[in-house]
């Protein structure tokens, strides 16, 4: 096991309504397999816009996965933190483009992290104490994939920021 980053650069993150699918400007996790755990623990965004606007930024489970992911490719990136880290047998499943994207649950009975911003220059950093850092099971809805995303019903209007995850999937 060993920790890997996925960040994402230079995106305009189209701000969307909660519990709608993503559809620009998000950084997505699940399980590569029914029972991988996966840890996150960290989340990070710094505001590249050119004048001051809100970024809604929040971390919520998917209620519906995003459908057909995209490879991550230049100038994203997911890899590990430490380079010859051994490859895991189930590899999680990291993008930040889908052909639908994934859709934020809004459960009130679902935890949401708030990580709004103002994206003129502005820099957010969750980082986990021990014992406290979110974690996903598997690969299913409302715990198998989570989602940071620009939302709307949060005040977020569509901006463009840098983003990384700091994961440790099991």
């Amino acid at each position: 096991m060993a920790k890997r980053v996925l960040s994402s650069v230079g995106q305009s993150w189209t701000a969307a309504t909660d519990a709608t699918a993503v559809s620009g400007g998000f950084c997505a996790l699940k399980g590569g397999a029914t029972t991988q755990i996966i840890d996150v623990l960290e989340f990070l965004v710094s505001g590249m816009a050119s004048n001051s606007a809100v970024f809604g930024g929040r971390v919520a489970y998917s209620s519906t996965l995003g459908i057909t992911p995209t490879a991550i490719a230049l100038p994203h990136a997911d890899g590990p933190m430490i380079v010859n880290a051994t490859a895991l047998s189930s590899v999680v499943v990291a993008y930040v483009a889908a052909g639908t994207g994934p859709v934020p649950n809004a459960a009130a009975t679902l935890p949401r992290l708030q990580l709004a911003l103002n994206a003129f220059g502005g820099i957010i950093r969750w980082n986990a104490a021990p014992t406290q850092q979110w974690t996903m099971v598997g690969n299913a809805v409302n715990g198998g994939e989570t989602v940071l995303y620009n939302s709307s019903s949060a005040t977020g209007v569509t901006t463009v920021v840098n983003a990384h995850v700091i994961y440790e999937p099991y």
